[in-house]
């Protein structure tokens, strides 16, 4: 499960825009909302490519963004 509002506040502060972000990831702005809103998971290689654009780099971090409990 995605921690939806720590993931939002690393896309706030990376200055990317979310649209940006979906069109990296091969995803419409409705599909990545989805992801993001834990209707459907982000697949690894999602998690990696969101982890190189957002410049997440620690490994807690990453695990508790991406697979909050």
């Amino acid at each position: 499960m995605t921690d939806t509002e720590g993931l939002e506040e690393l896309i706030q502060d990376s200055g990317l825009k979310k649209s940006y972000i979906a069109k990296e990831l091969n995803l419409s702005r409705q599909g990545f909302k989805n992801k993001c809103d834990n209707l459907s998971p982000f697949t690894s290689t999602q998690i990696a490519k969101l982890c190189e654009l957002l410049k997440i780099t620690d490994l807690n971090k990453k695990e508790k963004i991406f697979f909050a409990k």
